[in-house]
């Protein structure tokens, strides 16, 4: 884990959620930051081990992780997983109390979001969708943007923790804005990722110098996160790190069908999506979602 610079908050006891490739840093940097820190993890095993690295406990189940926790978080795989970790006798709103915050940070739909709202103001207990930007890099370095949606006061008062592992988060809403939010977001990186893919695929056929051309339009107009810091690793084939093509394709799958809703039209979008649906079949799930230019070779 990189190196953070903390700032000083008062220690409160708080629970993490899913321990995956994002929620073990993220969770990871609550603990460095001097918090309390209860964790859950489907298999138990990834549980054990994070204790062994960061002190704090874990619990069997959500409710027994968030039981006396001021502040639930949570980072899960999508609806259905939030939902199992959420609800029920064993989920984490049987053992939370009135007046607690859960902030889930799963890139969901917008209406599992105002579900959960619900279903949480039902006991006193306020919901934050959060969804994140940044990666597992970005959960690393605490370097996350988190968008959020829901009440103001509970913002607040979870914004200073979960600065431990973001450099940004901003209340957009009311619930379900957090995740409205992402899918924005998601739908600009998959049209960028296209565009420069096409732009090295055509370069590189043309025989230019593409890292020299990156360099040199990285100053321009056309530079981008995603030219910076994918750019020179699409030119060399390597694609074994970052956003996996099956998360993206999840992502762009919420978001196509809340434009159907909205009657938002995504023509860019629903093409990339098929595009990561091609590098899919290529044996790609797990690749970075830069691999997008495999197709073009």
């Amino acid at each position: 884990m990189a190196t953070k610079t903390y700032d000083s908050t008062p220690a409160r006891d708080v629970a993490f959620l899913g321990l995956g490739v994002m929620g073990d840093p993220m969770a990871g940097h609550l603990a460095g930051a001097g918090h309390r820190v209860t964790v859950y993890n489907r298999t138990a095993a990834k549980s054990a081990a994070w204790v062994a690295k960061h002190g704090g406990k874990s619990g069997a189940t959500p409710a027994e992780a968030a039981r006396g926790a001021a502040i639930v978080f949570c980072c899960v795989g999508n609806d259905d997983d939030l939902r199992s970790v959420t609800l029920g006798a064993d989920g984490a709103f049987a053992g939370m109390k009135a007046g607690t915050i859960f902030v889930d940070h799963t890139t969901a739909s917008a209406a599992v979001a105002r579900e959960l709202a619900a279903e949480a103001a039902k006991k006193g207990m306020k919901f934050v969708d959060a969804p994140v930007s940044g990666g597992n890099l970005g959960a690393i370095n605490g370097a996350l943007t988190v968008m959020c949606g829901g009440d103001e006061a509970a913002f607040a008062e979870a914004k200073p923790l979960a600065m431990a592992f973001a450099k940004a988060m901003t209340l957009l809403g009311p619930s379900g804005s957090g995740q409205l939010a992402k899918m924005v977001n998601q739908i600009a990186i998959a049209g960028l990722v296209q565009g420069l893919s096409e732009a090295i695929a055509f370069g590189q056929k043309a025989g230019l110098d593409m890292k020299a051309v990156l360099e040199v339009i990285g100053k321009g107009a056309a530079q981008s996160w995603q030219m910076d810091n994918r750019g020179p690793t699409m030119i060399e084939g390597k694609f074994d790190f970052g956003f996996a093509v099956d998360w993206m394709r999840k992502d762009l799958g919420i978001a196509l069908e809340e434009a159907r809703l909205n009657g938002a039209r995504l023509p860019v979008t629903a093409l990339v999506d098929q595009f990561y649906a091609d590098v899919q079949a290529m044996d790609g799930k797990r690749n970075d979602t830069s691999s997008l230019i495999r197709r073009l070779g």
